[in-house]
Protein backbone atom coordinates (compact mmCIF):
# COMPACT_ATOMS: atom_id res chain seq x y z
CA UNK A 1 0.00 0.00 0.00
CA UNK A 2 2.75 2.47 0.94
CA UNK A 3 4.82 1.46 -2.11
CA UNK A 4 1.85 2.09 -4.43
CA UNK A 5 1.21 5.48 -2.89
CA UNK A 6 4.87 6.43 -3.40
CA UNK A 7 4.72 5.54 -7.10
CA UNK A 8 1.61 7.67 -7.54
CA UNK A 9 3.24 10.64 -5.77
CA UNK A 10 6.34 10.39 -7.98
CA UNK A 11 4.17 10.33 -11.13
CA UNK A 12 2.25 13.39 -9.91
CA UNK A 13 5.52 15.24 -9.23
CA UNK A 14 6.92 14.38 -12.68
CA UNK A 15 3.70 15.53 -14.33
CA UNK A 16 3.79 18.80 -12.37
CA UNK A 17 7.38 19.53 -13.37
CA UNK A 18 6.53 18.79 -17.00
CA UNK A 19 3.59 21.18 -16.84
CA UNK A 20 5.75 23.95 -15.41
CA UNK A 21 8.39 23.49 -18.12
CA UNK A 22 5.77 23.48 -20.83
CA UNK A 23 4.20 26.64 -19.44
CA UNK A 24 7.60 28.36 -19.31
CA UNK A 25 8.29 27.39 -22.91
CA UNK A 26 4.94 28.78 -24.01
CA UNK A 27 5.61 32.06 -22.15
CA UNK A 28 9.03 32.40 -23.74
CA UNK A 29 7.54 31.77 -27.17
CA UNK A 30 4.81 34.33 -26.59
CA UNK A 31 7.38 36.89 -25.46
CA UNK A 32 9.41 36.19 -28.58
CA UNK A 33 6.40 36.67 -30.82
CA UNK A 34 4.92 39.73 -29.13
CA UNK A 35 8.05 41.63 -28.12
CA UNK A 36 10.63 40.81 -30.75
CA UNK A 37 8.87 39.54 -33.85
CA UNK A 38 6.37 42.33 -34.23
CA UNK A 39 6.23 44.28 -37.48
CA UNK A 40 8.64 47.13 -38.18
CA UNK A 41 6.04 49.68 -37.16
CA UNK A 42 5.12 48.28 -33.76
CA UNK A 43 8.21 46.28 -32.72
CA UNK A 44 9.44 46.93 -29.18
CA UNK A 45 13.16 47.56 -28.82
CA UNK A 46 14.53 46.22 -25.50
CA UNK A 47 16.66 49.37 -24.95
CA UNK A 48 14.01 52.08 -25.04
CA UNK A 49 14.70 53.92 -21.77
CA UNK A 50 16.93 57.01 -21.99
CA UNK A 51 20.06 56.91 -19.82
CA UNK A 52 20.32 59.38 -16.97
CA UNK A 53 22.09 62.56 -18.06
CA UNK A 54 25.33 63.44 -16.28
CA UNK A 55 25.65 66.71 -14.42
CA UNK A 56 26.77 69.75 -16.35
CA UNK A 57 30.27 71.04 -15.63
CA UNK A 58 30.70 74.83 -15.65
CA UNK A 59 33.70 77.05 -15.04
CA UNK A 60 33.95 79.39 -12.06
CA UNK A 61 32.00 82.06 -13.95
CA UNK A 62 29.18 79.72 -15.01
CA UNK A 63 30.46 79.06 -18.54
CA UNK A 64 29.26 75.64 -19.72
CA UNK A 65 32.16 73.21 -20.19
CA UNK A 66 30.39 69.84 -20.43
CA UNK A 67 26.71 69.12 -20.97
CA UNK A 68 24.27 66.66 -22.48
CA UNK A 69 22.06 66.63 -25.53
CA UNK A 70 19.18 64.31 -26.40
CA UNK A 71 19.97 62.02 -29.31
CA UNK A 72 18.84 58.62 -30.62
CA UNK A 73 20.50 55.25 -31.05
CA UNK A 74 19.50 53.39 -34.21
CA UNK A 75 18.53 49.71 -34.09
CA UNK A 76 17.62 47.44 -36.98
CA UNK A 77 15.97 44.05 -37.32
CA UNK A 78 18.23 42.27 -39.86
CA UNK A 79 15.70 39.59 -40.84
CA UNK A 80 13.22 42.33 -41.80
CA UNK A 81 15.65 43.75 -44.38
CA UNK A 82 15.57 42.24 -47.87
CA UNK A 83 18.28 44.33 -49.53
CA UNK A 84 21.07 44.53 -46.94
CA UNK A 85 23.50 46.40 -49.18
CA UNK A 86 21.00 49.16 -49.95
CA UNK A 87 20.00 49.47 -46.28
CA UNK A 88 23.66 49.73 -45.27
CA UNK A 89 24.28 52.44 -47.85
CA UNK A 90 21.22 54.43 -46.74
CA UNK A 91 22.05 54.20 -43.04
CA UNK A 92 25.67 55.18 -43.71
CA UNK A 93 24.58 58.17 -45.78
CA UNK A 94 22.26 59.45 -43.07
CA UNK A 95 24.43 58.79 -40.00
CA UNK A 96 28.04 58.94 -41.17
CA UNK A 97 28.74 55.39 -40.01
CA UNK A 98 30.90 53.51 -42.51
CA UNK A 99 28.81 51.52 -44.98
CA UNK A 100 30.99 48.40 -44.72
CA UNK A 101 30.60 48.38 -40.94
CA UNK A 102 26.79 48.52 -41.16
CA UNK A 103 26.83 45.84 -43.87
CA UNK A 104 28.95 43.51 -41.73
CA UNK A 105 26.63 43.99 -38.75
CA UNK A 106 23.56 43.14 -40.82
CA UNK A 107 25.13 40.13 -42.52
CA UNK A 108 25.91 38.38 -39.24
CA UNK A 109 23.38 35.63 -38.47
CA UNK A 110 21.01 36.75 -35.76
CA UNK A 111 18.01 35.16 -34.09
CA UNK A 112 14.73 35.94 -35.83
CA UNK A 113 13.30 39.21 -34.57
CA UNK A 114 16.58 40.22 -32.94
CA UNK A 115 17.53 43.91 -33.04
CA UNK A 116 21.11 45.10 -33.54
CA UNK A 117 22.65 48.49 -32.86
CA UNK A 118 23.79 50.08 -36.14
CA UNK A 119 24.43 53.73 -35.16
CA UNK A 120 24.82 55.70 -31.94
CA UNK A 121 23.90 59.25 -31.07
CA UNK A 122 22.16 60.44 -34.24
CA UNK A 123 20.66 63.92 -34.21
CA UNK A 124 17.16 65.02 -35.25
CA UNK A 125 18.19 65.61 -38.85
CA UNK A 126 19.67 62.13 -39.24
CA UNK A 127 16.62 60.57 -37.57
CA UNK A 128 14.25 62.42 -39.94
CA UNK A 129 16.32 61.32 -42.93
CA UNK A 130 16.22 57.67 -41.83
CA UNK A 131 12.50 57.77 -41.17
CA UNK A 132 11.88 59.17 -44.64
CA UNK A 133 13.67 56.18 -46.17
CA UNK A 134 11.15 53.79 -44.56
CA UNK A 135 13.76 51.11 -43.99
CA UNK A 136 11.92 48.03 -42.68
CA UNK A 137 12.75 46.92 -39.15
CA UNK A 138 14.29 50.21 -38.01
CA UNK A 139 13.74 51.60 -34.51
CA UNK A 140 15.05 54.58 -32.52
CA UNK A 141 15.98 54.45 -28.82
CA UNK A 142 16.36 57.63 -26.74
CA UNK A 143 19.94 58.33 -25.69
CA UNK A 144 22.06 61.11 -24.19
CA UNK A 145 25.32 62.37 -25.67
CA UNK A 146 28.04 64.27 -23.78
CA UNK A 147 29.22 67.43 -25.53
CA UNK A 148 31.85 70.06 -24.78
CA UNK A 149 30.89 73.51 -26.09
CA UNK A 150 34.38 74.96 -25.51
CA UNK A 151 35.86 72.40 -27.89
CA UNK A 152 39.30 71.14 -26.93
CA UNK A 153 40.29 74.20 -24.91
CA UNK A 154 40.04 72.27 -21.62
CA UNK A 155 39.73 68.74 -22.98
CA UNK A 156 42.76 67.40 -21.11
CA UNK A 157 41.34 68.54 -17.78
CA UNK A 158 37.71 67.60 -18.38
CA UNK A 159 38.52 64.18 -19.81
CA UNK A 160 35.96 62.20 -21.79
CA UNK A 161 33.29 59.52 -21.77
CA UNK A 162 33.09 56.64 -24.23
CA UNK A 163 30.27 55.99 -26.69
CA UNK A 164 28.21 54.31 -23.97
CA UNK A 165 28.56 57.27 -21.60
CA UNK A 166 31.08 55.62 -19.29
CA UNK A 167 33.90 57.92 -18.08
CA UNK A 168 37.40 57.07 -19.25
CA UNK A 169 39.69 59.87 -18.11
CA UNK A 170 40.07 63.27 -16.43
CA UNK A 171 37.38 64.88 -14.29
CA UNK A 172 34.71 62.87 -16.07
CA UNK A 173 36.30 59.83 -14.41
CA UNK A 174 37.32 61.39 -11.10
CA UNK A 175 33.97 63.09 -10.48
CA UNK A 176 31.89 60.26 -11.95
CA UNK A 177 29.85 59.54 -8.83
CA UNK A 178 28.98 63.20 -8.38
CA UNK A 179 28.27 63.72 -12.08
CA UNK A 180 25.88 60.75 -12.15
CA UNK A 181 23.74 62.52 -9.57
CA UNK A 182 22.86 65.20 -12.10
CA UNK A 183 22.62 68.94 -11.57
CA UNK A 184 25.65 71.21 -12.01
CA UNK A 185 29.27 70.91 -10.87
CA UNK A 186 31.20 74.18 -10.74
CA UNK A 187 34.92 73.96 -11.43
CA UNK A 188 37.74 76.26 -10.38
CA UNK A 189 38.77 76.70 -14.02
CA UNK A 190 38.40 80.18 -15.47
CA UNK A 191 38.06 79.88 -19.23
CA UNK A 192 39.35 83.41 -19.72
CA UNK A 193 42.56 82.36 -17.97
CA UNK A 194 42.61 79.04 -19.82
CA UNK A 195 42.44 80.70 -23.24
CA UNK A 196 45.15 83.24 -22.40
CA UNK A 197 47.42 80.52 -21.02
CA UNK A 198 46.93 78.39 -24.14
CA UNK A 199 47.52 81.38 -26.41
CA UNK A 200 50.86 82.26 -24.82
CA UNK A 201 51.99 78.63 -24.69
CA UNK A 202 51.21 78.21 -28.37
CA UNK A 203 53.08 81.41 -29.25
CA UNK A 204 56.14 80.25 -27.32
CA UNK A 205 55.91 76.79 -28.85
CA UNK A 206 56.25 78.38 -32.27
CA UNK A 207 58.71 81.11 -31.30
CA UNK A 208 61.22 78.71 -29.77
CA UNK A 209 60.40 75.75 -32.03
CA UNK A 210 59.89 73.67 -28.90
CA UNK A 211 58.80 70.06 -28.90
CA UNK A 212 56.06 70.67 -26.32
CA UNK A 213 54.83 73.22 -23.80
CA UNK A 214 52.66 73.27 -20.71
CA UNK A 215 51.41 75.55 -17.98
CA UNK A 216 49.40 75.90 -14.77
CA UNK A 217 47.75 78.87 -13.07
CA UNK A 218 46.99 78.31 -9.36
CA UNK A 219 45.55 80.31 -6.47
CA UNK A 220 48.21 79.85 -3.76
CA UNK A 221 45.75 80.31 -0.89
CA UNK A 222 42.79 78.20 -1.98
CA UNK A 223 44.61 75.66 -4.18
CA UNK A 224 42.16 76.33 -7.01
CA UNK A 225 43.46 75.48 -10.47
CA UNK A 226 42.38 78.35 -12.73
CA UNK A 227 44.10 77.11 -15.86
CA UNK A 228 46.02 74.04 -17.02
CA UNK A 229 47.16 73.12 -20.52
CA UNK A 230 49.62 70.90 -22.38
CA UNK A 231 50.59 71.49 -26.01
CA UNK A 232 50.35 70.01 -28.57
CA UNK A 233 46.72 69.35 -27.65
CA UNK A 234 45.02 68.54 -30.94
CA UNK A 235 44.11 72.19 -31.55
CA UNK A 236 47.70 73.30 -31.96
CA UNK A 237 48.60 70.13 -33.84
CA UNK A 238 51.68 68.01 -33.40
CA UNK A 239 52.51 64.33 -33.30
CA UNK A 240 50.57 61.74 -31.36
CA UNK A 241 53.37 59.70 -29.83
CA UNK A 242 52.85 58.17 -26.40
CA UNK A 243 54.58 61.10 -24.73
CA UNK A 244 52.76 63.74 -26.77
CA UNK A 245 49.24 62.36 -26.85
CA UNK A 246 47.14 65.52 -27.44
CA UNK A 247 44.46 64.40 -24.95
CA UNK A 248 46.96 63.62 -22.18
CA UNK A 249 47.14 66.02 -19.24
CA UNK A 250 50.93 66.05 -18.96
CA UNK A 251 50.91 68.65 -16.17
CA UNK A 252 49.34 66.02 -13.93
CA UNK A 253 50.05 62.61 -15.41
CA UNK A 254 53.77 62.93 -16.30
CA UNK A 255 56.84 63.51 -14.14
CA UNK A 256 59.96 65.50 -15.03
CA UNK A 257 63.35 66.45 -13.68
CA UNK A 258 62.65 70.16 -13.45
CA UNK A 259 66.17 71.44 -12.85
CA UNK A 260 67.00 74.71 -11.15
CA UNK A 261 63.41 75.71 -10.35
CA UNK A 262 63.70 72.99 -7.70
CA UNK A 263 66.34 75.10 -5.92
CA UNK A 264 63.41 76.89 -4.30
CA UNK A 265 63.12 73.96 -1.90
CA UNK A 266 66.83 73.76 -1.12
CA UNK A 267 66.82 77.40 -0.08
CA UNK A 268 63.53 77.10 1.80
CA UNK A 269 64.98 74.27 3.88
CA UNK A 270 68.20 76.21 4.50
CA UNK A 271 66.24 79.28 5.61
CA UNK A 272 63.93 77.20 7.81
CA UNK A 273 66.79 75.43 9.58
CA UNK A 274 69.10 78.48 9.58
CA UNK A 275 71.94 76.45 8.09
CA UNK A 276 72.86 79.34 5.78
CA UNK A 277 72.95 83.14 5.97
CA UNK A 278 71.97 85.06 2.85
CA UNK A 279 75.27 86.99 2.96
CA UNK A 280 77.32 83.82 3.48
CA UNK A 281 79.95 83.29 0.75
CA UNK A 282 80.62 80.03 -1.10
CA UNK A 283 83.38 79.11 -3.61
CA UNK A 284 81.84 78.72 -7.06
CA UNK A 285 84.20 79.51 -9.96
CA UNK A 286 85.87 76.17 -10.60
CA UNK A 287 82.80 74.11 -9.80
CA UNK A 288 82.26 71.94 -6.75
CA UNK A 289 83.91 68.56 -6.45
CA UNK A 290 82.06 65.82 -4.60
CA UNK A 291 84.00 62.56 -4.62
CA UNK A 292 84.76 61.69 -8.24
CA UNK A 293 82.10 64.10 -9.52
CA UNK A 294 82.57 67.74 -10.49
CA UNK A 295 79.38 69.82 -10.30
CA UNK A 296 79.60 72.71 -12.77
CA UNK A 297 77.36 75.55 -13.89
CA UNK A 298 75.84 76.12 -17.34
CA UNK A 299 77.22 79.66 -17.46
CA UNK A 300 80.44 81.27 -16.24
CA UNK A 301 80.27 82.20 -12.57
CA UNK A 302 82.52 84.36 -10.37
CA UNK A 303 84.94 82.70 -8.00
CA UNK A 304 82.70 83.34 -5.00
CA UNK A 305 79.00 84.10 -4.53
CA UNK A 306 76.85 85.02 -1.59
CA UNK A 307 73.97 82.66 -0.90
CA UNK A 308 71.34 85.10 -2.21
CA UNK A 309 73.24 85.33 -5.51
CA UNK A 310 73.65 81.59 -5.73
CA UNK A 311 69.86 81.48 -6.09
CA UNK A 312 69.52 84.57 -8.26
CA UNK A 313 72.26 83.42 -10.67
CA UNK A 314 71.12 79.79 -10.38
CA UNK A 315 74.45 78.20 -9.48
CA UNK A 316 74.42 74.41 -9.32
CA UNK A 317 77.80 74.31 -7.60
CA UNK A 318 76.64 76.69 -4.89
CA UNK A 319 73.24 75.06 -4.35
CA UNK A 320 74.84 71.61 -4.01
CA UNK A 321 76.94 72.93 -1.12
CA UNK A 322 73.89 74.50 0.54
CA UNK A 323 71.88 71.27 0.14
CA UNK A 324 74.67 69.25 1.75
CA UNK A 325 74.52 71.50 4.82
CA UNK A 326 70.97 70.17 5.30
CA UNK A 327 72.04 66.59 4.67
CA UNK A 328 70.25 63.56 3.16
CA UNK A 329 67.94 62.72 6.06
CA UNK A 330 66.69 66.26 6.56
CA UNK A 331 66.31 66.89 2.82
CA UNK A 332 64.29 63.74 2.27
CA UNK A 333 62.06 64.43 5.25
CA UNK A 334 61.47 68.03 4.18
CA UNK A 335 60.54 67.12 0.60
CA UNK A 336 58.18 64.49 1.97
CA UNK A 337 56.52 67.04 4.25
CA UNK A 338 55.99 69.25 1.18
CA UNK A 339 54.16 66.44 -0.61
CA UNK A 340 56.82 65.96 -3.28
CA UNK A 341 57.48 62.28 -2.60
CA UNK A 342 53.91 61.12 -3.23
CA UNK A 343 51.41 61.51 -6.07
CA UNK A 344 49.50 64.78 -5.98
CA UNK A 345 45.89 64.18 -4.98
CA UNK A 346 43.10 66.00 -6.82
CA UNK A 347 39.65 65.20 -8.21
CA UNK A 348 41.48 63.74 -11.21
CA UNK A 349 42.59 60.25 -10.10
CA UNK A 350 45.47 59.99 -12.56
CA UNK A 351 48.19 61.90 -10.71
CA UNK A 352 51.65 60.49 -11.46
CA UNK A 353 53.97 58.89 -8.92
CA UNK A 354 57.25 60.80 -8.38
CA UNK A 355 60.60 59.15 -9.03
CA UNK A 356 63.36 59.56 -6.46
CA UNK A 357 66.37 57.58 -5.17
CA UNK A 358 65.97 54.49 -3.04
CA UNK A 359 69.34 55.26 -1.51
CA UNK A 360 69.62 58.89 -0.42
CA UNK A 361 73.26 59.79 0.14
CA UNK A 362 75.43 62.86 -0.35
CA UNK A 363 75.54 62.57 -4.16
CA UNK A 364 71.76 62.32 -4.30
CA UNK A 365 71.36 65.22 -1.89
CA UNK A 366 73.59 67.46 -3.98
CA UNK A 367 71.95 66.66 -7.33
CA UNK A 368 68.40 66.81 -5.95
CA UNK A 369 69.39 70.15 -4.44
CA UNK A 370 69.62 71.65 -7.92
CA UNK A 371 66.72 69.69 -9.42
CA UNK A 372 68.20 66.56 -10.97
CA UNK A 373 67.82 63.00 -9.77
CA UNK A 374 64.18 63.54 -8.78
CA UNK A 375 61.15 63.67 -11.08
CA UNK A 376 57.78 65.11 -10.06
CA UNK A 377 54.65 66.19 -11.88
CA UNK A 378 54.36 69.92 -12.59
CA UNK A 379 51.20 70.10 -10.46
CA UNK A 380 52.99 68.46 -7.54
CA UNK A 381 55.78 71.03 -7.84
CA UNK A 382 53.28 73.89 -8.07
CA UNK A 383 51.40 72.79 -4.95
CA UNK A 384 54.66 72.64 -2.95
CA UNK A 385 55.86 76.00 -4.29
CA UNK A 386 52.54 77.56 -3.28
CA UNK A 387 53.19 76.44 0.30
CA UNK A 388 56.57 78.16 0.23
CA UNK A 389 55.08 81.57 -0.60
CA UNK A 390 51.61 81.56 0.99
CA UNK A 391 52.81 81.89 4.57
CA UNK A 392 54.04 78.33 4.88
CA UNK A 393 50.83 76.32 4.87
CA UNK A 394 50.35 73.24 2.74
CA UNK A 395 47.54 73.42 0.20
CA UNK A 396 45.60 70.74 -1.63
CA UNK A 397 45.22 71.64 -5.31
CA UNK A 398 41.66 71.33 -6.55
CA UNK A 399 39.72 71.52 -9.80
CA UNK A 400 36.57 72.50 -7.88
CA UNK A 401 35.64 76.06 -7.01
CA UNK A 402 36.27 77.03 -3.39
CA UNK A 403 34.78 80.05 -1.67
CA UNK A 404 37.47 80.41 0.98
CA UNK A 405 41.10 79.63 1.74
CA UNK A 406 41.84 75.95 2.32
CA UNK A 407 45.36 75.96 3.68
CA UNK A 408 46.39 72.99 5.78
CA UNK A 409 49.29 72.17 8.06
CA UNK A 410 52.05 74.68 8.69
CA UNK A 411 55.09 73.16 6.92
CA UNK A 412 57.44 76.14 7.20
CA UNK A 413 57.33 79.22 9.39
CA UNK A 414 55.73 82.47 8.19
CA UNK A 415 59.17 84.07 8.62
CA UNK A 416 60.77 81.57 6.25
CA UNK A 417 57.97 82.14 3.75
CA UNK A 418 58.56 85.90 3.91
CA UNK A 419 62.31 85.42 3.35
CA UNK A 420 61.65 83.21 0.34
CA UNK A 421 59.32 85.80 -1.17
CA UNK A 422 62.10 88.37 -0.89
CA UNK A 423 64.57 85.96 -2.50
CA UNK A 424 62.23 85.14 -5.39
CA UNK A 425 61.70 88.85 -6.02
CA UNK A 426 65.49 89.27 -6.01
CA UNK A 427 65.81 86.55 -8.69
CA UNK A 428 63.53 88.60 -10.96
CA UNK A 429 65.10 92.01 -10.28
CA UNK A 430 68.75 90.94 -10.11
CA UNK A 431 69.04 87.46 -11.52
CA UNK A 432 68.04 85.00 -14.22
CA UNK A 433 64.33 85.90 -14.02
CA UNK A 434 64.56 89.49 -15.25
CA UNK A 435 62.54 88.79 -18.40
CA UNK A 436 59.61 87.64 -16.26
CA UNK A 437 59.18 91.02 -14.60
CA UNK A 438 55.86 92.75 -15.27
CA UNK A 439 55.55 96.43 -14.42
CA UNK A 440 52.96 97.02 -11.72
CA UNK A 441 52.62 93.44 -10.46
CA UNK A 442 55.90 92.75 -8.60
CA UNK A 443 56.57 89.25 -9.86
CA UNK A 444 58.86 86.91 -7.98
CA UNK A 445 60.06 83.63 -9.39
CA UNK A 446 62.69 81.12 -10.33
CA UNK A 447 64.10 79.74 -13.57
CA UNK A 448 64.73 76.08 -14.29
CA UNK A 449 66.89 74.59 -17.07
CA UNK A 450 67.12 70.81 -16.84
CA UNK A 451 69.22 68.64 -19.11
CA UNK A 452 67.24 65.75 -20.57
CA UNK A 453 68.54 62.21 -20.63
CA UNK A 454 69.17 60.15 -23.76
CA UNK A 455 70.07 56.49 -23.22
CA UNK A 456 70.63 57.19 -19.54
CA UNK A 457 73.04 60.13 -20.07
CA UNK A 458 72.38 63.84 -19.67
CA UNK A 459 72.63 65.78 -22.94
CA UNK A 460 73.65 69.43 -22.56
CA UNK A 461 71.89 70.74 -25.70
CA UNK A 462 68.55 69.03 -24.96
CA UNK A 463 66.89 71.17 -22.31
CA UNK A 464 63.55 71.30 -20.55
CA UNK A 465 63.10 74.88 -19.33
CA UNK A 466 60.59 76.18 -16.83
CA UNK A 467 59.67 79.21 -14.77
CA UNK A 468 57.67 79.55 -11.56
CA UNK A 469 56.17 83.04 -11.23
CA UNK A 470 54.41 84.32 -8.09
CA UNK A 471 52.48 87.59 -7.92
CA UNK A 472 52.05 90.01 -6.30
CA UNK A 473 55.11 88.90 -4.38
CA UNK A 474 54.49 90.94 -1.21
CA UNK A 475 51.10 89.26 -0.68
CA UNK A 476 50.98 86.35 -3.13
CA UNK A 477 47.67 85.27 -4.60
CA UNK A 478 48.56 83.50 -7.82
CA UNK A 479 51.27 81.28 -9.23
CA UNK A 480 52.03 80.73 -12.92
CA UNK A 481 54.18 77.78 -13.91
CA UNK A 482 55.28 77.25 -17.52
CA UNK A 483 57.41 74.57 -19.13
CA UNK A 484 59.06 74.25 -22.57
CA UNK A 485 60.42 70.97 -23.88
CA UNK A 486 63.57 71.38 -26.00
CA UNK A 487 63.22 75.08 -26.90
CA UNK A 488 65.68 76.45 -29.43
CA UNK A 489 67.39 79.77 -28.87
CA UNK A 490 67.72 82.37 -31.60
CA UNK A 491 71.44 83.09 -31.49
CA UNK A 492 71.22 85.89 -34.03
CA UNK A 493 69.09 87.96 -31.63
CA UNK A 494 71.09 87.00 -28.57
CA UNK A 495 68.38 84.71 -27.20
CA UNK A 496 69.63 81.44 -25.75
CA UNK A 497 67.71 78.28 -24.97
CA UNK A 498 68.11 78.58 -21.19
CA UNK A 499 65.04 79.26 -19.05
CA UNK A 500 65.89 82.91 -18.44
CA UNK A 501 65.51 83.55 -22.18
CA UNK A 502 62.64 81.19 -22.99
CA UNK A 503 60.43 80.22 -20.04
CA UNK A 504 60.87 83.46 -18.06
CA UNK A 505 59.49 85.81 -20.75
CA UNK A 506 56.70 83.31 -21.43
CA UNK A 507 55.64 83.40 -17.77
CA UNK A 508 55.84 87.19 -17.77
CA UNK A 509 53.50 87.41 -20.76
CA UNK A 510 50.99 85.11 -19.07
CA UNK A 511 51.07 87.25 -15.91
CA UNK A 512 50.62 90.44 -17.91
CA UNK A 513 47.56 89.01 -19.67
CA UNK A 514 45.76 87.45 -16.72
CA UNK A 515 46.51 89.87 -13.85
CA UNK A 516 43.92 92.45 -15.01
CA UNK A 517 41.34 89.67 -15.47
CA UNK A 518 41.95 88.58 -11.88
CA UNK A 519 41.20 92.09 -10.66
CA UNK A 520 44.70 92.82 -9.37
CA UNK A 521 45.45 96.56 -9.21
CA UNK A 522 48.79 97.74 -10.53
CA UNK A 523 51.19 99.05 -7.93
CA UNK A 524 54.38 101.08 -7.97
CA UNK A 525 57.29 98.88 -9.02
CA UNK A 526 59.56 97.76 -6.18
CA UNK A 527 63.23 96.96 -6.42
CA UNK A 528 65.26 94.16 -4.87
CA UNK A 529 64.96 93.52 -1.18
CA UNK A 530 68.04 94.50 0.87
Amino acid sequence: MNEGAGIVQRRIAIAAIGSVLAFALICARLADLTLLRGTATNAVVPIMHAPLARADMVDRNGELLAGNKAVKDVYLQPDAVRDVRTAARQIAGATGVKEDRVFRILKVKHKPGHYVLVARHVDDRAEASLRSLRIPGIEFAPASQRFYPQGRAAEQVLGAVDSTGRPVTGLELGLDKRLREGGTVQLALDMRIQYELRHELESALQQFEARAAGGIVLNVNTGEILGMASLPDGVSGGGETDSLNPTRNRMLRDVYELGSVFKIFSFTLAMQDHTVRLDQTFPIGGGFRLGKYLIKDAERMPAFLEARDILSQSSNAGTAQIALLSGPVRQEGFLRSMGLLEPVHTEDPEGAHPLFPKRWGDIQTATIGFGHGISVSPLSFVAAAASVVNGGRRIAPTFLKRDSNARGAQVISPETSATMRELLRYVVTNGTGKLADVAGYDVGGKTGSAEKTVNGRYVAHKLRTSFCAVFPIDDPRYLVFVLLDEPHGANASGVMALAGHTAAPLAGRVVARIAPMLGLPMVAQTGPSP
